[in-house]
């Protein structure tokens, strides 16, 4: 079992900055991936960037260029720094782990941006 504990998250006008972070404990294999999924109101769920363990990292293309996903392995956690932030991007985020065929979510952190 893998336990996720997300931090960060809250309101930020147009235009700032924010940064989340997730932890992960428990069973934790060398081989693994994170992400960040984000969910707004009456939306799917989409995946926003993930990073391996070897550090490969993905984004889509709504935040390429103004967000930055890093991770820690020592510490197993995954950060995502994100910048010029738009009304849109306005959302719950969730940290996702996969390791050996098995996922994980974290309960999810609210970000807001508006003015």
């Amino acid at each position: 079992q893998v336990q996720l504990v997300e931090s960060g998250g809250g309101l930020v006008q147009p235009g700032g900055s924010l940064s989340i972070s997730c932890a992960a404990s428990g069973s934790i294999f060398r081989v693994n991936t994170m992400d960040w999924y984000r969910q707004a109101p009456g939306k799917q769920r989409e995946l926003v960037a993930g990073i391996t363990s070897g550090g490969t990292t993905s984004y889509a293309v709504s935040v390429k260029g103004r967000f930055t996903i890093s991770r820690d392995n020592a510490k197993n956690t995954v950060s995502l720094q994100m910048n010029s932030l738009k009304p849109e991007d306005t959302a719950v985020y969730y940290c996702n782990f996969r390791q050996l065929g098995k996922e994980y979510w974290g309960q999810g952190t609210q970000v807001t941006v508006s003015s």
